[in-house]
């Protein structure tokens, strides 16, 4: 617990909301595997520091001092992931642990270096802005959930979200990764699951798994 910083805490903030996510401690201590006491000490000391604001049952927000250092550590974080998949060759799955260890010893020196061997990379490797030094956030396709896929609809996964090592390893075993088109081919309301056609192979998926991944909106 003593090795999570504030550092980690604004990332986990920022992609919550990214996702357009309420977030709340409880989702901030399953995301950084603590307890919600230990969430609620460090919400504190971010709130007097002037990184967050926190109203119950309306959640975390990133004030502008905190979402300007987030934005800065999910940039060092996604040029990481994107340098260890593209030019060191570790699996999708095994980049996202490796880029949080990296990313804190880390000079924007050496992230500025990385960007340009990478030549300007815009998304990192699970589809998600890579911010520019400037702050700026390249614009993504307008996407939805796979669950709300229609029924016979074709479309190409722009992200992944990208929490759980064990979800990664089974998209990535399975053919499910960024630009792979699919045909959601049937819909099973007693569980919610969903069937896909992936390279001509029918995948089924839980709702769980649909949900955390994106595909561009084509309804």
């Amino acid at each position: 617990m003593s090795n999570i910083s504030k550092e980690d805490y604004l990332r986990v903030i920022y992609k919550g909301l990214e996702e357009s996510r309420m977030v709340n401690p409880t989702l901030v201590a399953e995301h950084l595997n603590i307890s919600n006491a230990a969430v609620t000490d460090m919400l504190k000391k971010l709130t007097k520091e002037k990184y967050v604001s926190y109203t119950p049952y309306k959640g975390i927000q990133l004030l502008e001092k905190g979402k300007m250092e987030a934005i800065k550590l999910v940039r060092r974080h996604r040029i990481w992931e994107t340098f260890l998949f593209k030019v060191i060759g570790l699996p999708w799955y095994k980049i996202d642990q490796e880029a949080e260890n990296l990313e804190h010893s880390s000079s924007d020196e050496l992230i500025d270096r990385l960007e340009v061997i990478l030549n300007y990379p815009e998304f990192d490797p699970h589809g998600h802005p890579i911010p520019r030094k400037d702050g700026r956030i390249p614009k993504q396709k307008k996407c939805i959930s796979l669950d709300r896929l229609g029924i016979g609809k074709v479309s190409a996964i722009q992200k992944v979200n990208d929490h759980s090592e064990e979800l990664l390893m089974f998209l990535y075993k399975s053919g499910l990764v960024i630009n792979k088109k699919l045909k959601v081919t049937e819909k099973r309301e007693f569980d919610n699951s969903i069937v896909v056609l992936v390279d001509n192979k029918e995948l089924v998926l839980s709702e769980k798994i649909s949900k955390n991944i994106f595909v561009e909106d084509m309804r």
